[in-house]
């Protein structure tokens, strides 16, 4: 199943639902079929999605220099190199919001 997120300001961006439904609870929206992001709502979601990112980073930085010095980046690419970063996964949705709060439009979404 997918996620379809639309706004009168951009165009539509589509997610898995597992994606979706993770950065929907990251925003303190209950995913669903239907749902909305109103314009006041923006700022906040915008700033969870981003806390969210930043904590993630940092989680992924004391992973790594768990006392071993970094390694060259074709070195790191071990088991976990498919993994994709939430800042990789949510740059649209943040883009979107960022669009939509300036032209004062909502965020819809549906599956």
């Amino acid at each position: 199943m997918i996620y379809e997120f639309k706004s009168r300001a951009t165009g539509s961006v589509i997610m898995t639902k597992p994606v979706a439904e993770w950065i929907l609870k990251i925003v303190g929206k209950e995913p669903g079929a239907t749902g909305i992001v109103t314009v006041e709502q923006m700022p906040a979601a915008i700033a969870a999605l981003r806390k969210a990112i930043d904590e993630e980073r940092a989680a992924l930085r004391a992973e790594e220099s768990g006392g071993v010095a970094a390694a060259a980046p074709e070195e790191a690419a071990g088991e976990d190199a498919w993994l994709v970063s939430l800042a990789q996964r949510a740059f649209p949705f943040i883009e979107m919001l960022e669009a939509a709060h300036k032209a004062g439009k909502d965020v819809t979404w549906g599956v």
